[in-house]
């Protein structure tokens, strides 16, 4: 890819967390570089980073060391050009669906009015257009995952952050919203950056996938993802699907 594609650039990146006995260094040396409208997934065990490199890019804490660019202007705080969602929906139990999707419009200081059809599109688009009234306590944990997405996406954000966004869900639903992602990425050609601690999930979506070694953090291995799409799910029963899960496998437990 050319070099102005480059849309997330990492640089040298460090990161410490001071407790009140000692330094823990949580990353030492990461180096990425994300291209404009590619799909990464960011692979490594328990407590390696991941989050914490997550975090980082979208502004939500500070740096050690090291740089973070998006469209080469640094990372200083959280930006209106990012999208985040996290392990949970973390949706308002007393705001409906409706506005629950529109919050970051109120918070950006943003006309609702401008907003409202956007966030009618989205709905319908992930099947939740019959639930705009509804309120949390009344969806699903699927459904209302969905609803964080979309409310991700109500701003349209070039840079979507995903934060183990389905870990929670069981294996039939986790695989449906897996199909949900790809379809909505493809819909809306953005870039995403996606934490998850599931080798098959990260191969399922990916263009890249990005290793993360045991804290403190480097990037121990990137593997490109060659198969086709749009996928769908009989994917993952190929051959060359679970030659990737084992190179993935292999480069996790070494």
């Amino acid at each position: 890819m050319a070099e102005n594609s480059i849309h997330v650039q990492i640089v040298s990146l460090r990161k410490i967390y001071q407790t009140r006995r000692e330094e823990i260094e949580a990353i030492r040396n990461v180096d990425m570089a994300v291209h404009e409208g590619e799909f990464v997934s960011i692979l490594g065990p328990s407590g390696c980073g991941k989050s914490t490199l997550l975090m980082a890019v979208g502004g939500l804490l500070p740096i050690s060391g090291g740089s973070i660019a998006i469209d080469r202007e640094e990372v200083t705080g959280p930006r209106r050009d990012t999208g985040v969602v996290f392990q949970s929906p973390v949706l308002m139990p007393w705001r409906t669906i409706e506005k629950n999707v529109l919050f970051p419009i109120e918070s950006l200081g943003l006309r609702i009015a401008d907003y409202q059809d956007g966030a009618a599109a989205l709905l319908e688009m992930t099947g939740l257009d019959g639930f705009a009234d509804n309120f949390p306590s009344e969806l699903s944990g699927g459904m209302q995952q969905r609803v964080a997405i979309c409310r991700a996406l109500i701003h349209n954000p070039s840079l979507l952050l995903m934060d183990e966004p389905f870990s929670a869900l069981d294996a039939i639903t986790r695989d449906a919203m897996n199909q949900e992602l790809l379809r909505i990425w493809q819909e809306f050609q953005k870039t995403v950056l996606f934490v998850t601690h599931s080798i098959r999930e990260a191969v399922f979506l990916s263009d890249r996938v990005f290793v993360m070694s045991p804290r403190p953090a480097v990037i121990s291995k990137i593997v490109d993802i060659e198969l086709p799409r749009p996928r769908t799910l009989e994917i993952e029963e190929t051959p060359a699907f679970n030659v990737y899960v084992a190179e993935l496998r292999e480069a996790i437990e070494g």
